[in-house]
């Protein structure tokens, strides 16, 4: 497998460099990245329940008999070159051991805080930025899904309905799609406005949703966020929702590859300024870039990272009232949507000369 063999090879590259005998991968982030879409996880956080060794020459999988049938029949993991190794349920020393015995005396880089080990988090974060032409295809099939999924979801909506009733709703589509949400936001009426990360609650719905979130499949996250309205739109708030648009797309449109987070971040701001919105800068995060997680940086004015090749940006700024937030795909061309308006109404919005396609309030 093409995909898999080119992150082998950067994480062998990344052991010379460290000067490492081997890389533990566990997260769940780290486990679906290398084994191209895999799942080690049974309940929600961050450390899955079956680890990845990789050496300069071997490559091992440690989990215990619960999980090992199920990762060699349905994450195929000896298919693709790894030994797995199983302990029982309650060996607590079993990974540990297997470890030192597989690597005697050697030294291991782990993906997270593991005493006076090294740490390569961060190290394997920077790969994972940046896609390969496999995972390309599959985001792209995400972003469609994804999509499709919110706005059949809002296109449901009826007043009365709770917003814990809609994010049922959108969970049930998505999962016959083979997909879950990091996180699911859904706010109506006044909550809109008095909320930045509305969590969905059991009230009613009367007038006007924002329905939102984190999508997930095979590892790969794709966000984005629609509105609904129950009655006219007024002059004042589509007013407003242009605006913000424009300042998603001042974001978009400078996020180039070779360039850092913080020439997008500036231009972010700078658009808030000329359109009157200054203050709304500051009151909730813009996003970054996306990828194996919602988001693996928010970008503030520490980040002198540079954008790379093929990778997923979810910026979402605010107004209070409105957001635009949509994940597209940086390549050295430009950038291109992931997520867009599959069967939602559509509004034209002009950006440094150019028009763009992007969803509107859809009126029911």
């Amino acid at each position: 497998m093409k995909e898999l063999e080119t992150k082998l090879t950067q994480l062998r590259s990344l052991l010379a460099a460290q000067h490492l005998d081997a890389i533990y991968l566990k997260r769940q982030d780290n486990f679906a990245w290398l084994t191209c879409g895999g799942k080690n996880w049974v309940g929600i956080g961050e450390m899955g329940n079956c680890g990845l060794l990789v050496t300069h020459d071997a490559t091992h999988a440690i989990t215990n008999v619960i999980e090992s049938a199920r990762m060699r029949d349905e994450e195929h993991l000896e298919a693709m070159g790894f030994t797995i190794h199983a302990g029982t349920w309650h060996d607590n020393g079993f990974e540990a051991a297997t470890i030192n015995r597989l690597v005697p005396n050697k030294t291991v880089g782990y993906d997270w805080a593991n005493g006076s080990n090294a740490n390569v988090a961060n190290h394997i974060k920077q790969l994972r930025l940046s896609f390969t032409e496999e995972e390309v295809i599959r985001y792209k099939e995400i972003g469609y899904l994804a999509s499709l999924a919110i706005e059949e979801t809002a296109m449901s909506i009826r007043p009365g309905d709770t917003e814990y009733e809609t994010v049922g709703r959108l969970s049930e589509i998505l999962h016959a799609q083979g997909m879950d949400f990091a996180s699911a936001m859904c706010a109506s009426d006044e909550r809109i406005c008095d909320y930045r990360h509305p969590v969905p609650t059991m009230k009613k719905i009367r007038e006007r949703v924002q329905l939102g979130g984190n999508m997930r499949r095979q590892g790969l996250v794709v966000c984005l966020t629609r509105y609904v309205n129950f009655v006219p739109v007024d002059r004042s708030l589509m007013a407003q929702y242009r605006a913000n648009v424009e300042i998603d797309l001042a974001y978009m449109t400078n996020t180039i590859v070779g360039k850092s987070y913080q020439h997008a971040l500036l231009a972010g701001q700078a658009a808030y300024e000329k359109l009157g919105y200054r203050e709304e800068f500051d009151k909730h995060h813009q996003g970054g870039p996306i990828g194996y997680n919602p988001r693996e940086y928010r970008v503030d004015f520490s980040h002198d990272i540079l954008v790379v090749e093929n990778q997923g940006f979810c910026w979402n700024p605010s107004i209070t009232g409105t957001k635009s937030e949509d994940t597209i795909l940086v390549t050295s061309k430009g950038f291109e949507f992931i997520s867009r308006p599959v069967i939602y109404p559509t509004i034209e919005v002009t950006y440094d000369g150019k028009n763009y396609t992007r969803a509107d309030i859809l009126q029911k």
